[in-house]
């Protein structure tokens, strides 16, 4: 596996973003549904194209969301708990498709606590990962 690098220069969060892409295709072709069902929603996660820009986007800027994802995404994406729901953002080009927002958090006693954000398709009523990030610095990662 690549090592992640920990800086916050631009060329290190670049980096990250490429290691965020490249774990999503390797995850999708070993996924072919492309969902994992959450116990606590009762609900299949579907992943797509949104999920792979918005994750990487914006886990890429820290460390331990890269790191978060590249070693825990099926297991967030699974047993992560709903925390609240909420409208999507008006103003968000990205949140217009969905007729809520859900944040759910999954605690991984060894690192902390993950955020999985998920989107609940207009219409069809599908949920859509729609972003991970950690919400604590790490503990000690083995």
């Amino acid at each position: 596996m690549t090592k992640i690098p920990e800086g916050t220069t631009l060329e290190e969060i670049k980096i990250r973003k490429k290691i965020i892409r490249d774990f999503y295709a390797t995850w999708n072709a070993a996924n072919p549904t492309k969902q994992v069902y959450n116990a606590n929603l009762k609900e299949f996660i579907n992943v797509r194209f949104l999920s792979i820009n918005e994750t990487a986007e914006i886990a890429s800027r820290r460390y331990i969301s890269t790191f978060a994802i590249t070693h825990y995404f099926t297991e967030i994406l699974e047993l992560a708990e709903e925390i609240r729901r909420t409208k999507p953002k008006p103003d968000n080009k990205n949140q217009q498709r969905f007729s809520e927002i859900v944040a759910l958090e999954y605690s991984k006693k060894e690192f902390g606590t993950i955020k999985l954000t998920v989107g609940v398709l207009k219409g069809s009523k599908q949920h859509i990962q729609y972003c991970i990030t950690a919400i604590e610095e790490q503990k000690t990662i083995t």
